[in-house]
């Protein structure tokens, strides 16, 4: 197993560069083909939530997996690689199963313990499946994370830990202390789109209470049938469907706002939502008009001057600078795989320094604090697990530099003067971050969400969680190791079934006098002998190429019976022509 995964999520990137890198639907199909086309990789499958991007491959050559697959995610998200390098973090065999069952369990959710995970592990799967770039090993492990998923679900306490994305969001709305079923109930709200995540929010509110419920997207059709699902669940809940065009008009009338779309651009602006209050819908008739916001007036982002513009062709993202790869690359390989993310940061200097003052005033507690400009001079001679402390240290800084202005542009807003509560889900933003410059209006979005559950309690069963995804974790890498010297045992008991046949034929010529039931019981003790000397061998063979570096029993194994190369490879051939795909979990919700 050369199992290798790279990718970013909140807890190593900005929202800003994971909105800006978010895949589209063609983009993760054209990202499958070309890691699929490229050569150190033999199958692949691709993670990409609003909150995370990861590539998984089976590669045969380490250092240029990580190029390549970096190169690759640099290139289908548009963001260039030297802008997505600092935040891109590796995972190599058993730490990449770990990574990805810890994911399944909700443990590297944004909201600890959420199950929608689940759901979107099971779309990676079924799209990997769909386009052939799964095989036996990503069939094996997205298989086996779901079921690792489910046991952590089902075995303890973890939903307590957290909640979904939307319920949390809502509770955000209804702020500290406020029971969401007390704060929604008989508001009337608007669902912005009709995908998984819209339909989810859809029927949360429907249970949390809410009257009425408008459904807005650009297909009718779905948005139709998502109304009439929400009038079947028994709820008592009233909803209808409108077009994307109705939005604005829905606005003057209605108290929640919750927004998850697949749209690149924004779908409410401080204008919408400005105009929408000042209309008096939501006070009455004659209602003042609004203040204009304060502050300048919302720019978008500029572009850095270091951005890519998205390639739909054949061209390439530049390199990032070979000499830091390469020793990113030897610290990796020490500990096969890389130092997390927060190490691999502090190539990038002016951030670093920004952590380094807000996390630690006296400097890094292993000494490789660089002065600015000389970031990648500190990782020199460092070995990985001194990176990995050091990453630590980089992540709390980084965490903390990041928090602390973004809590000075949120302005608290009294539950009782709330007018609008939105709640934006999509990643990019469906709604204009400066509409919480409006009096009356408050906003939840992904990145406020991400400071909230940043200082949330973790629950005493997240440690029981843990356990089970190390044990599952030792568990599928000694599955992998004996499933690998298969096809070596099952070439061994060919052959010597071919030497059965071959004496048995021998022995008809020479005493030809035999009657059919002494044939067929000399035939038979013959296999059983044959048997009988096989199974102790072929069986601790089994159990030793289980264990840590047991690879080589296979190889040993070819050696001392003269195996044909061919007769294996063969086997193993066939063997990953049936991947097992028998299991069909179910989405969590």
């Amino acid at each position: 197993m050369s199992l290798l995964v790279v990718g970013l999520s909140h807890r190593s990137a900005p929202v800003s560069v994971l909105e800006r890198a978010s895949l589209s639907a063609d983009a993760k199909v054209k990202l499958l083909h070309d890691t699929l086309a490229a050569e150190p990789a033999a199958e692949a499958a691709v993670l990409a939530t609003c909150n995370r991007i990861e590539l998984y491959a089976d590669v045969d050559k380490f250092h240029a997996g990580v190029a390549e697959l970096s190169t690759l995610l640099a290139q289908h998200s548009g963001v260039a690689l030297e802008e997505l390098t600092p935040y891109l973090y590796v995972h190599y065999e058993d730490r990449a199963v770990h990574h990805l069952f810890s994911v399944a369990c909700g443990l590297d959710s944004m909201v600890v313990g959420e199950g929608q995970i689940l759901g979107q592990i099971k779309d990676a799967l079924a799209l990997g499946q769909e386009l052939h770039t799964a095989g036996r090993l990503i069939n094996d492990l997205f298989q086996q994370a779901l079921r690792v998923g489910k046991r952590a679900h089902s075995e303890t306490g973890i939903d307590r830990a957290g909640q979904s994305l939307v319920t949390f969001g809502l509770e955000q709305l209804a702020g500290h202390g406020t029971p969401v079923a007390r704060w929604a109930a008989g508001k009337r709200a608007l669902v912005i789109g009709a995908g998984s995540m819209s339909s989810l929010a859809a029927a949360t509110l429907a249970r949390v209470g809410v009257a009425e419920i408008v459904v807005a997207n650009r297909t009718a059709e779905r948005a139709e049938r998502l109304a009439e699902i929400l009038v079947a669940s028994g709820t008592g809940v009233l909803a209808r469907a409108v077009g994307m065009s109705a939005v604005t008009a829905e606005l003057t009338r209605v108290d929640v706002v919750v927004s998850c779309t697949g749209a690149t651009g924004l779908v409410l602006t401080g204008d919408d939502v400005a105009a929408a209050l000042s209309d008096g819908g939501h006070d009455g008739p004659g209602a003042t008009p609004l203040p204009a916001p304060a502050g300048p007036a919302p720019q978008a982002p500029a572009v850095p001057a270091g951005r890519a513009p998205s390639v739909t062709g054949g061209a390439r993202v530049p390199t990032a600078d070979a000499e830091v790869v390469a020793r990113l690359v030897a610290a990796a390989e020490a500990g096969r795989r890389l130092a997390d993310a927060g190490a691999v940061r502090t190539i990038a200097p002016a951030e670093a320094a920004t952590a380094r003052a807000l996390a630690e005033p006296d400097g890094c507690p292993l000494g490789l604090d660089a002065p600015a400009g000389d970031g990648r001079s500190a990782l020199a001679g460092v070995d990985a697990g001194s990176l990995e402390l050091h990453g630590t240290w980089a992540d709390q800084g980084e965490a903390a530099a990041q928090r602390q202005p973004r809590r000075a542009h949120r302005s608290s807003v009294d539950a009782a003067a709330v007018r609008l509560a939105l709640l934006d889900l999509a990643m990019p933003r469906d709604i204009d971050g400066a509409v919480h410059r409006i009096p009356g209006v408050r906003l939840v979005d992904i990145e406020s969400l991400a400071e909230a559950s940043a200082d949330a309690p973790m629950a005493a069963d997240v440690d029981a969680v843990r356990g089970i995804v190390a044990d599952e974790v030792a568990a599928f890498g000694a599955a992998q190791r004996a499933a690998h010297i298969t096809p070596t045992v099952i070439a061994l008991r060919a052959m010597a079934a071919e030497v059965v046949a071959m004496e048995v034929a021998r022995l008809d010529g020479r005493v030809p006098d035999l009657d059919e039931r002494q044939r067929a019981e000399v035939t038979q003790t013959v296999r059983r002998v044959v048997d009988k000397l096989l199974h102790a061998p072929t069986v601790r063979v089994k159990q030793l190429a289980s264990e840590p570096g047991g690879a080589g029993y296979a190889e040993a194994l070819r050696e001392l019976f003269d195996l044909d190369p061919q007769t294996v490879a063969s086997v193993s051939r066939a063997d990953a022509a049936d991947p097992k795909n028998d299991d069909d979990p179910g989405r969590a919700s």
